[in-house]
């Protein structure tokens, strides 16, 4: 299983981005996972439902499953954030896991940056950022491709990834 991530500010077009190369991936008979980083609190559960009623009534884990899919809700409960690694060992095996966001951790990583958001690159200041898509020209020697050349981002998120294993052997060596 190879890992390769996708950082960002927000508004930089990461989620837009990648629903145009999952399918992409796809088409060559690879199967993609990701891995979402959202920076506020969130639910993936309708407030009134079963699965819902049980969170609240204080369940740790709630496994919701059916005939099309199953969901796993994990509630923190006042624990702290999991970091990255420990993500990535819940997940089932697949080709290649994208984590979107996570900027701040160490893993491999495609920086999407768009102009119009003003904010500054992440890439001279992370030594994850191994490749650049962007509507804009940058000097680097870093691959950089442009965020409607499909083709060529995910050629460059292929080329970039790396084994799971590798990325928690360099998570473990940072810790």
């Amino acid at each position: 299983m190879k890992v390769i991530g996708l950082a960002g500010w927000s508004g930089a077009g990461k989620t837009t981005l990648l629903a145009r190369v999952i399918p992409y991936l796809l088409k060559d008979g690879l199967r993609v996972s990701v891995i979402k980083h959202a920076h506020h609190a969130f639910d993936v559960d309708i407030p009134g439902k079963d699965s819902w009623r049980h969170r609240e009534a204080g369940a740790t884990e709630v496994l919701v499953s059916s005939a099309r899919r199953w969901a796993l809700m994990h509630e923190l409960r006042g624990a702290e954030e999991p970091r990255l690694p420990e993500l990535l060992t819940k997940m089932s095996r697949v080709d290649l896991v994208v984590i979107e966001g996570f900027k701040r951790e160490p893993h491999r990583k495609i920086e999407v940056y768009r102009a119009a958001n003003g904010k500054p690159f992440l890439f001279p200041d992370d030594p994850g950022v191994v490749g650049l898509a962007t509507d804009t020209a940058v000097e680097t020697r870093l691959p950089t491709a442009h965020l409607d050349d499909i083709e060529a981002i995910a050629a460059m998120m292929l080329r970039s990834a790396i084994s799971v294993e590798e990325v928690l052997a360099k998570s473990e060596a940072e810790s």
